[in-house]
Order: structure tokens, then sequence, then C-alpha cells
């Protein structure tokens, strides 16, 4: 038992600087969600749940900045275009999430004061953003593996060579050489399968 601990330990210091960062982003997030939402509410006259849904809309892109330039900037940055479309499309869950509750406590149980509308969108920001953290680390921001030094040719190697890495199996997952089955060589979420 004691010989895991020293494993996890950093593990889970890793994890809470990470929700550090995500939280700080995230309540910026938060004050400027609120802050678009109000100022829509009082100067446009709109039905609330669409001044909400373009505060998310503007919160969304302020987050996004926020997590790829300070809490995930060491993240994979190789496929930039996949990156914006999962980013979106989660966000776009999360919206749905976010709103949906606002849309709820309005239309359903007719809790329509401006104290009542700030409290419910605050609640769907808190339940929107368990989903957005666990869906950007998972599939957005992914960390880059142990042997990835940045190279985005798609090789896996710096060196062009194949080097092994050090269980003895080699490091790229598409070269003739890692043709024999090797399933410690092999990671899904890099790869594609070996043939």
């Amino acid at each position: 038992m004691r010989s895991l601990r020293p494993a996890a330990a950093p593990g889970l210091a890793a994890l809470g600087r990470e929700f550090a960062k995500f939280g700080t982003v995230g309540g910026l997030g938060i004050v400027v969600n609120l802050a678009v939402f109000n100022l829509c509410r009082t100067v446009t006259g709109l039905p609330v749940v669409r001044c909400s849904v373009i505060a998310t809309v503007v919160a969304i892109a302020f987050n996004y900045l926020g997590l790829r330039h300070f809490a995930y900037r060491d993240r994979d940055r190789s496929r930039r275009s996949r990156q914006v479309a999962l980013f979106a499309a989660f966000s776009a869950v999360g919206l749905v999430i976010e709103n949906g509750v606002l849309y709820a406590a309005t239309y359903t149980f007719g809790w329509d004061t401006p104290f009542q509308n700030n409290l419910f969108k605050f609640l769907g920001i808190g339940a929107a953003t368990l989903f957005r953290f666990w869906s950007y680390r998972a599939w957005v921001f992914r960390a880059l593996l142990p042997n990835d030094t940045g190279d985005t040719s798609g090789t896996g190697s710096t060196s062009g060579t194949g080097s092994a890495s050090s269980t003895g199996g080699p490091t790229d997952h598409g070269e003739p050489s890692n043709n024999t089955s090797n399933p410690a060589a092999y990671h899904p979420e890099t790869t594609a399968p070996p043939p």
C-alpha cells in the first residue's frame, strides 16, 4: 500500500494545479458570462434565455483563449482545427445544459425575477462547468505523452530513425519494425491500430 502513495501524490497534485488553473479561467468566464447576460437583459429587452445564450457564447470564446494560452498551454497543439472543432462541440453541449436550467426555471416554473434569472443562470453555469472540465481535459486539451517531444509530422519520432522506448519497443507506431504485434507500444489516443 505504501508503494502506491509516492506515485499517487504527484498525480493528485498535478490534477489540483490543473483544476486551479481551470477554475481561474472559469471564474473569470463566469464574471464575463453574468456581466454580458445582465447587460443584454438591461439594454436590449430580448427574452431572458436569448440573452443567456448570447452571454454563454461570449464566455465560451473568452474561456477558449484562457484555457489554450494559460491553463492548458503545455498540451498538444499539433491538431489545432480538430481541437477547435471538439471545443465547439463540447461547448455547445455545455451551452444546452447551462441554458436548459434557466429555461426550465423561467418557462416551466415561472421563476422570472432578475434575482431568480441570475440564480438559475449561475446554477446552470455550475452544472455545465462539471461537464466542461471533464470533456476539455479528456478530449480537447489532451496531455502530451511522456515520449512526445512536440513532433507534429505524425511519425512520432524526432530523429526519423525509429528510436526505441525504455521498454525496448519502437516509439513510432507506424514504422515497419512495429508490424509485429506489440500491444505495449500501441496508444489508441495517438495513432491508428497496428495492422
